[in-house]
């Protein structure tokens, strides 16, 4: 990886007048500020569909895509939606959030009507794609049809036979609900055209996209329903222990995320051939793959099923370089992050040196006492990628209203900020955030990365994600007028000036 810069900026967070921000004209015209700008790299969040909770890292699938990210535009210029049908889909309100329940209500109706109107064309198109992906679609297609006909229910509670993936059952029930597996074959074929045409735009840019790989699984997903030997689960698919971290930096309790495990000692008895097909996917989707939880591989935490928190858990180890060795020699030179934030020990360490990966380092956690100060630019390392903050941390002016006098006054030192505007307004909250950026870009790390808050000196109300609550994420959009604010020329001398 060349010295380079990136821009964080998840799709859902685009403007436009669809409720959520999807692959339209926007996502292109917004690509093209990235090329201005002087960015190597466009950093998005995983584009699985989402479930309760709205979050992309409880997906119902490894594979499948977010069918709100669809641009219903393309589809009224394909005939298969009326002027009349487009107008439904046009979201009737401020476009400063993402209502997911709106979408939930008003988009698969639209979907519906565009599967309805497919020519022979379309089908055949559709079937190649099927025959493509026969590793994981038809799976996940069953999967969502299965669970549309027991009212949305989580897998582990439908009917024995269905619950158990047993041969017969699925046939029969794929005979019966042959259309609304069609359905979603489409959803997902018109997914992977969108999104591969307007990677190709964005590649012809000059620009590549970093995607995000969540290390695990949401229980309630077709992954974990097709392959439950891969999981630490009994035999009526009753979760043992499930994933979390133990009282950290952002919770006192730890971080109950409640994923199924992996039964690595299963994964290993095929050379871990879900892992090599889950990266390789990664890897056509996506220029760059940034793996989440990368210490999961070398130990991770599991709670006891039904815990309430965190805190009752044990570190157990993983795979390590047992899977990543076959990663390597399979993926050399594979465009990979490895996202190792969280509490780290020697063995963390010794491992991902091993990979030869880079890791991550993030400026706001190198003032706080909590960490070990070597997230500040002067004790980066070339191989690794740095970021003024992530999508779970709040903003930097929100983390900037948040710090004490004395470390306030730390803080400017460093970065060598001069307060020449009262505290606070939008002149001081900008040119503090510059400073803190241009501190950053100074870094002898390869890559460096902000969020496109930290550009815009925006606040903690627009932070992405707060880990440890169940509600109220997942939402940021920026409205046009604020992205429209982006200073293209600032952050163009900026990379200009710190050959990024």
């Amino acid at each position: 990886m060349k010295r380079s810069s990136g821009i964080l900026m998840p799709i859902f967070a685009l403007p436009g007048p669809w409720g959520i921000g999807c692959f339209d004209q926007v996502a292109r015209s917004f690509a093209e500020k990235v090329a201005q700008a002087g960015f190597k790299y466009w950093q998005i969040l995983p584009l699985n569909p989402t479930s309760v909770g709205d979050s992309p890292y409880q997906g119902l699938s490894a594979y499948a895509g977010n069918p709100y990210f669809l641009d219903i535009q393309q589809l009224h210029d394909q005939h298969l939606l009326t002027t009349e049908e487009l107008g439904e889909g046009r979201y009737p309100w401020a476009q400063d959030k993402v209502d997911y329940g709106w979408l939930y209500h008003t988009r698969e109706a639209l979907l519906h009507k565009a599967y309805a109107r497919l020519g022979d064309e379309h089908r055949h198109r559709i079937a190649a794609f099927i025959a493509k992906n026969e590793r994981w679609l038809p799976d996940y297609t069953l999967y969502r049809a299965i669970k549309k006909a027991h009212g949305d229910r989580p897998w582990w509670e439908w009917e024995g036979p269905l619950r158990r993936h047993e041969p017969q059952a699925l046939a029969e029930f794929a005979e019966k609900y042959a259309d609304e597996i069609g359905y979603h074959s489409f959803v997902q074929y018109e997914f992977d055209r969108q999104w591969q045409a307007l990677k190709a735009d964005i590649n012809h840019l000059g620009v590549e996209i970093i995607g995000d790989m969540p290390i695990y699984v949401s229980q309630d997903s077709s992954d974990a329903w097709s392959r439950t030997d891969l999981f630490e689960m009994d035999e009526d698919s009753r979760l043992l222990r499930v994933a979390g971290v133990p009282p950290d930096y952002f919770t006192a309790d730890g971080q109950l995320w409640g994923n199924p495990l992996y039964r690595w000692d299963v994964m290993e008895k095929d050379n871990f051939a879900w892992w090599i097909d889950r990266i390789r996917t990664a890897l056509t989707t996506v220029d760059v793959v940034r793996i989440d939880h990368f210490r999961g591989f070398e130990s991770y935490w599991a709670v006891p099923a039904g815990e309430s928190t965190a805190r009752n858990g044990q570190w157990e180890k993983g795979p390590a370089m047992k899977l990543f060795d076959i990663v390597l020699k399979t993926f050399p030179n594979a465009p990979i992050i490895a996202e190792d934030l969280g509490d780290i020990d020697d063995d963390v360490r010794a491992f991902l040196d091993a990979t030869g990966l880079p890791g991550m380092k993030v400026m706001q956690f190198g003032f706080d006492g909590y960490f070990d100060g070597n997230d500040l630019p002067h004790a980066h390392v070339p191989n690794s990628v740095v970021y003024t903050g992530t999508h779970d941390n709040t903003t930097t002016i929100g983390w900037r209203q948040t710090l004490d006098p004395d470390k306030a006054q730390f803080v400017n030192q460093y970065i060598r900020y001069t307060p020449h505007h009262p505290e606070n307004t939008p002149a001081d909250n900008l040119a503090f955030c510059r400073a803190f950026i241009k501190t950053l870009w100074i870094s002898p790390a390869h890559l460096a990365v902000a969020p496109i808050q930290d550009f815009l000196a925006l606040d903690a109300t627009t932070r992405i994600n707060a880990p440890g609550t169940p509600s109220g994420n997942w939402t940021f959009r920026l409205p046009a007028e604020t992205l429209a604010q982006l200073d293209v020329e600032w952050i163009k001398q900026l990379n200009r000036t710190y050959y990024r």
